[in-house]
């Protein structure tokens, strides 16, 4: 049978973080994880949509256990301070969903001179997910779930000498490179782990063709061209629904045999049930993971690295 929310083990007592949670992908995956037990953070951006998500839980959980952090990704200062907010309130954090994301906007930059979509989609969750690291630890088995697209397959990565491609920008070309850094990412942190021999696991998910506000709101922001009314009327025609395309982050985040390193998607690409997916080894992919990271700590000025036990040191 088909994997779905109705999998989900019982979560009470652990505590998960989702971005972007108050719409999309993100209010789905919140949803159900608070449907499980779990107390969930809900880390966004606009405080009327994440009220109103909250409501919504609510309604739908009446016992449910929320709290809410306001996240602006494209602010590392906000970033930090959300960040800061978490671990003042929890000791440990067992989930950790970087689903938030922007897609095919015009050339603008963030508070802190990035290009928007890398930016948003991936420099802040690096920021946050390091912020979060002590309390990701503390947790007996952690898991880091990252969101990437099969848009990344247009890009082979980051060019370091023009990460911001502030020399030849396009709204589709960068959100690809945007999406390639999520899955380098997801797979980088996930060596840290392991190189770290901490029981925390990092896994990616992409959610195949979902109709969700990403595709409108890429086109009301003028950025996505022909391609994204294109983009959004196929999607709102025959994508799947939200929470169709959340069931492969909620099974990468839930489901006990799910390991780090893995990836889930839809069976079939863009539609069908969550499965596991292979790891597609090209693009000579460990250049690209150690490029993600020495531009990431060179643009952010924040470091994300596990620390390494002494020889002989029991695994934590």
């Amino acid at each position: 049978m088909a994997w779905t929310e109705k999998d989900i083990p019982d979560l009470s007592g652990r505590t998960a973080v989702v971005t972007g949670a108050n719409g999309g992908l993100g209010y789905q995956t919140a949803l159900a994880l608070a449907g499980a037990g779990a107390h969930v953070v809900l880390a966004a951006r606009d405080p009327g949509k994440t009220t109103a998500a909250v409501a919504r839980i609510a309604e739908r959980y009446p016992a449910a256990s929320l709290g809410v952090v306001p996240l602006d990704l494209g602010d590392l200062s906000v970033v930090s301070t959300a960040a800061s907010k978490v671990l003042a309130a929890h000791e440990q954090v067992d989930l950790l969903v970087n689903n938030a994301g922007v897609m095919a906007m015009p050339q603008r930059t963030t508070v802190d001179g990035f290009e928007m979509q890398l930016g948003v989609d991936h420099l802040g969750h690096w920021a946050f997910t390091a912020h979060l690291l002590p309390a990701l630890l503390k947790a007996p088995a952690a898991r880091v779930v990252t969101v990437t697209s099969t848009a990344r397959f247009r890009s082979q990565g980051l060019d370091p000498a023009d990460p911001h491609m502030r020399e030849n920008y396009g709204a589709w070309s960068s959100y690809a490179r945007a999406k390639m850094a999520n899955y380098h990412f997801g797979l980088g942190l996930q060596q840290q782990f392991e190189r770290a021999r901490v029981r925390a696991a990092s896994l990616i998910a992409h959610p195949g063709l979902t109709n969700t506000d990403l595709q409108p709101r890429s086109v009301r922001e003028g950025g996505a061209g022909w391609l994204g009314a294109f983009f959004e009327t196929m999607t709102a025609r025959s994508g799947m629904t939200p929470l169709e395309g959340a069931r492969p982050q909620l099974r990468a985040a839930t489901d006990p045999p799910a390991k780090g390193g893995e990836l889930y998607a839809p069976q079939f690409g863009t539609h069908g049930p969550a499965v596991k997916r292979p790891i597609l080894r090209r693009f000579n992919l460990q250049k690209q993971i150690d490029v993600l990271w020495q531009v990431s700590e060179r643009e952010t000025g924040i470091p994300l690295e596990v620390a390494v036990p002494e020889p002989g040191a029991p695994r934590s």
